[in-house]
């Protein structure tokens, strides 16, 4: 535009030469002057007309880019509230079905034929299992179940967790929920192998024991949605602490069968042995509000409880 714009004045001067005959050399060197002068402008205008325009352009995508990224947090905190929402009303759900659980009283909750084969299970492994046929809670030792401070199921205790199994899938009991929920004693976590290994307190032991009796079930086609699996630390016992063996009956996984049906039977059976369903391995502080959290004590407040190492 601008090489045009300068063609014109070159053909408007020469025709005003020519129209006016000679002109003094001092005259025709200022038009020639003038017209550069006003040949660059109108190029410099072009130029910052196009720079105006490329960074209002890229402002409107900054805008454009700061408007969308504004709707896709608020869609994602939207988002987030509506899981919490949801996790907190099944974890409501899970804690009034345990405590209905534990504290049922009178005859027993399950059926008789049932109730016989799991008291006879347990008369059969006396020192893994404990069952409660008043409230249909079948306790499982922590002490055989898992090595101290370890959340990983016993050689000892998979086959007794097969038999329960099987128990778990038989017509008397197939169609019923189940709670798996993990304790400990008032011990506190200390050992830094077990911190490592990721049970950083009692919450987070008990939470991983429960997780681990829940997959090792599921592994032996126990369906996955018939299942809850919490933690609940040292905040129920059983049993005095003040003594080792108080202790000893506080750690525990407990499977509590709840007179309930199951909602939906919809992929009822799970995967077998070699492609179970793992559990979703979730945070046991999201299992239980944190004001239940046992406060954290001092290193030098913590004592670990003679002959057992967590």
């Amino acid at each position: 535009m601008a090489r045009k714009l300068a063609s014109l004045l070159s053909l408007s001067a020469l025709g005003f030469f020519l129209s006016a005959g000679c002109v003094s050399q001092e005259k025709y060197n200022a038009l020639r002057l003038d017209r550069d002068r006003y040949a660059e402008q109108l190029g410099s205008s072009q130029s910052a007309e196009a720079a105006a325009r490329a960074e209002a352009d890229a402002y409107k995508n900054q805008v454009t880019s700061i408007g969308g990224a504004g709707q896709s947090k608020d869609a994602m905190v939207l988002n987030l509230t509506n899981q919490n929402n949801e996790l907190q009303r099944q974890l409501d759900d899970l804690n009034r079905k345990y405590a209905d659980a534990v504290n049922r009283t009178g005859p027993s909750a399950l059926p008789v034929p049932l109730t016989n084969e799991l008291t006879e299970f347990a008369r059969q492994n006396p020192d893994l299992v404990d069952f409660d046929a008043n409230r249909g809670i079948v306790k499982f030792k922590s002490d055989v179940t898992f090595a101290p401070g370890s959340a990983e199921v016993t050689e000892k205790a998979k086959p007794v967790i097969a038999r329960f199994a099987q128990i778990l899938n038989s017509p008397t009991a197939s169609s019923y929920e189940l709670i798996v929920a993990g304790h400990t004693d008032s011990t506190n976590v200390i050992n830094p192998q077990t911190k490592q290994a990721g049970h950083k307190d009692n919450w987070f032991l008990s939470s991983h024991r429960a997780i681990a009796v829940g997959e090792e079930l599921q592994a032996h086609r126990v369906a996955s949605q018939r299942m809850g699996m919490t933690g609940y630390a040292d905040q129920r016992p059983i049993a005095s602490n003040a003594s080792e063996s108080g202790k000893a009956q506080n750690r525990r996984v407990e499977v509590l069968i709840l007179p309930t049906l199951v909602r939906s039977t919809a992929g009822s059976v799970a995967s077998p042995v070699n492609g179970a369903k793992k559990a979703t391995k979730f945070n046991k502080d999201a299992a239980i509000p944190s004001a239940a959290k046992e406060p954290e004590q001092k290193p030098e407040q913590k004592a670990s409880a003679p002959g057992f190492n967590k």
